[in-house]
């Protein structure tokens, strides 16, 4: 009876090890067949003579069908795990991609904008902190410096306080959502469209001639003389700002009228049968209640103004003194082919976008938004 037990309890140990096994082997089986299907439609594009149509009908089915399968892979690997692995690592499956993304376009860049800053124009030859001294010295640089903090002040401001404005008007009218979706409209535009919109706007013929521009037909109308505006420093940074606040009070506009929606009406009504004028409790109760909508909205509209480099290339390419931080590491970078400088001064960028990030993400986690 023992024996017999010990011969069965000896295939069952034996019998469990051949389904582990067989499980592992199917495991590592089925990644490697979705990686080599992956390569042949990767092969087939890069080398394949076929026409564009079939071409392009292989990228898209190759391309969603392909994550689609990697996801679907990963997760049926993972749920053959033991229980414990499996709930450690299935959280991964998803985030997995995004931060494999994050790594290769972002971090692994950034480490090697790092890298490259050290070097010279041809990134042979060691130089130290001279391109960081470049960056912080030369007086171009220190006039973009001053430009970025010219759109920060007043894009931000801007946006903001008209994106508040709109918002707090919009609340008391009845045809709220047609108004909304004409302002938050310019959101559908893109930096360079915006650009090239509004160099219509700010179009300059000389004098006798007929201006295009609206602002000159304007002037022209009035009597006045038309007008470079572009030249006119340093009011051309403003009139390049204020399409920041075109495309983006929309969106300060709808953010905060969402955090509008949230304030209690009672507090409001108790302020009014206090005798508190309407300017009063905006300023002492409807601001308070949604400071920190406020500073998400502020905080995410500085990163933008920081980096801001499409308006002013397409607009005046950084000429008659409108230069800024990104263009200046655009110029830098591919126009004098000197790597090194515009690497460093890419790193300042990112360092000065850091805690402004970081500052946005802990107003988040203070609002459970993660």
């Amino acid at each position: 009876m023992t024996t017999t037990e010990n011969r069965t309890d000896g295939r069952g140990i034996v019998s469990q090890a051949m389904v582990t096994i067989g499980r592992v082997a199917v495991s590592l089986f089925i990644p490697l067949a979705a990686f080599g299907i992956l390569w042949a439609g990767f092969i087939f594009l890069r080398d394949s003579n076929a026409s564009q149509g079939i071409i392009a009908l292989v990228a898209i089915i190759w391309g969603v069908g392909g994550v689609a399968m990697l996801f679907w892979v990963a997760d049926w690997v993972v749920n053959r795990m033991p229980l414990q692995i499996t709930k450690k690592l299935q959280p991964f499956v998803f985030v997995g991609p995004a931060l494999a993304i994050l790594a290769w376009y972002l971090f692994l860049p950034t480490m090697r904008s790092l890298y490259l800053s050290f070097f010279d124009a041809q990134s042979k030859n060691f130089v130290g902190l001279a391109n960081y001294l470049f960056a912080f010295t030369d007086a171009k640089m220190l006039e973009s410096f001053l430009n970025n903090l010219m759109w920060i002040i007043l894009g931000t401001g801007g946006a903001v306080g008209f994106g508040l404005l709109i918002a707090l008007l919009a609340d008391r009218v009845k045809m709220e959502k047609v108004f909304k979706s004409l302002i938050f409209m310019p959101m559908a535009i893109s930096f360079v469209g915006a650009g090239v919109i509004w160099r219509f706007v700010y179009a300059y013929k000389p004098a006798g001639e007929d201006q295009i521009g609206l602002l000159n037909a304007v002037v022209t109308f009035f009597g006045g003389d038309p007008q470079a505006w572009f030249t006119l420093q340093p009011w051309n940074n403003i009139f390049l700002i204020v399409i920041l606040v075109w495309l983006q009070t929309g969106y300060a506009m709808v953010i905060i009228s969402a955090a509008l929606k949230g304030v209690p009406s009672s507090i409001i009504e108790a302020g009014r049968i206090d005798g508190a004028s309407e300017i009063r409790i905006i300023r002492s109760i409807v601001i308070p209640y949604i400071a920190s909508t406020l500073v998400t909205v502020s905080t995410t509209i500085i990163i933008i103004s920081l980096k801001i480099f499409d308006i002013v290339f397409t607009m005046t390419n950084g000429n008659y003194g409108t230069e800024v931080i990104a263009s200046m590491q655009y110029k830098q970078m591919f126009r004098f082919l000197h790597y090194g400088r515009g690497s460093a001064i890419a790193i300042v960028l990112v360092l000065a976008v850091i805690p402004v990030m970081w500052y946005n993400l802990r107003q988040f986690g203070k609002r459970e938004g993660f």
